[in-house]
């Protein structure tokens, strides 16, 4: 016997056919086009989320400033008078080395130069050997220096540009995030059934002081990071210890990752010193990454957030994969949220089934 189909199918006539059919491609191109309109916004959507990131942590440093008498934009204020200034004190120790080896490289070109030209030094061996001076200029010819240069010039204006911008337009979300959080939520309840807007509240309210509970501490994991790199540094004689401690601090804030490419810096940073301080460093760094996931994390993580591992690396791996780095550092947050909210409402209404 041949199979038949069902009679609400069998008996559709041709036109209601075609309008399945016609929904059903309208429904797939809208979908493409959704799809290519948020990957053309990616950029956007990352300063996005990094200020919405940046204002749920500092919401309840404001917030305690309020509840101790501060008027909210005064408070709002003093917290970002206190970021202008970590962010001034971060710029005041990363500078100087920066420019300090930058002008040793720029004074040492010359005696570069020279070496290639002394066939007895080990750049002027290199040089007589593979002729490398010769095959640069042949590859600055083939490509057209002056083009090359100028769109060199252009690219990494274009490239400084783009950072500013974004780095002001997410402070600047940031800032009128926190300033107008009760208004924002205000607003969004009035989206919500007034039957529900109780339940969405309470549970907003879960979300914001879970996701701000675990950004403070993750900062506080990644500052206990910092402030161990320098002391490490200073004890071996890496160089620019402040620096590295800052740089070590700032990576610590992503998840999983964060803290094994901090090590990775200052593991190559030692090799200015020497090779067995570089091996100490990768062991230490090795260590350190140890007692973070099994004796630090937990004990910071117990009042914050209690999420799975598991679900910990693949929301940063999923994270990272659609909007970079901003992806990773908003993963988790992103994880407690969908947590809660299976937690309180999806497995509630299942279990009543």
């Amino acid at each position: 016997m041949t199979p038949t189909a069902p009679a609400s199918l069998a008996a559709m006539p041709a036109a209601s056919w075609f309008t399945f059919a016609f929904w059903l491609a309208a429904g797939a191109i809208t979908a493409y086009a959704l799809v290519r309109v948020v990957s053309g916004l990616g950029s956007l959507l990352s300063i996005l989320l990094l200020a919405v990131f940046f204002a749920t942590a500092l919401d309840p440093m404001v917030t305690g400033l309020v509840n101790r008498g501060l008027r909210r934009s005064m408070a709002v204020t003093v917290v970002a008078l206190a970021v202008v200034a970590v962010i001034a004190g971060f710029v005041a120790v990363i500078v100087p080395p920066v420019d300090h080896e930058a002008n040793l490289l720029i004074d040492a070109i010359p005696g570069y130069l020279d070496d290639l030209r002394n066939k007895s030094t080990y750049l002027g061996s290199l040089e007589n050997k593979y002729h490398l001076v010769e095959k640069a200029k042949s590859w600055i010819e083939a490509n057209k220096a002056g083009t090359m240069d100028l769109n060199g010039i252009l690219g990494a204006g274009k490239a400084v540009f783009s950072i500013l911008t974004g780095t002001l337009t997410a402070i600047a979300l940031t800032l009128y995030f926190v300033a107008n959080m009760p208004g924002i939520k205000r607003f969004s309840y009035h989206l919500v059934p007034v039957r529900r807007r109780p339940r969405v509240a309470e549970l907003t309210d879960k979300i914001l002081a879970q996701v701000g509970r675990y950004v403070i501490g993750q900062m506080i994991i990644a500052s206990i990071g910092g402030l161990c790199t320098w002391v490490w540094a200073l004890a071996w004689g890496i160089p620019y210890p402040a620096a590295l401690g800052i740089v070590v601090a700032i990576c610590g804030l992503v998840p999983v990752i964060g803290s094994s490419i901090g090590g990775a810096i200052v593991t190559l940073v030692a090799l200015t010193v020497s090779v067995k301080v570089s091996i100490a460093t990768l062991v230490y760094y090795v260590a350190a990454r140890l007692a973070e996931d099994y004796l630090v994390a937990p004990r910071v993580n117990r009042r914050t957030v209690d999420v799975h591992p598991m679900v910990t690396i693949l929301a940063v791996l999923i994270g990272g994969a659609l909007f970079g780095v901003v992806g990773a550092l908003v993963a988790i947050p992103a994880a407690v949220a969908i947590k809660l909210v299976a937690t309180e409402v999806l497995l509630p209404r299942i279990d009543e089934l």
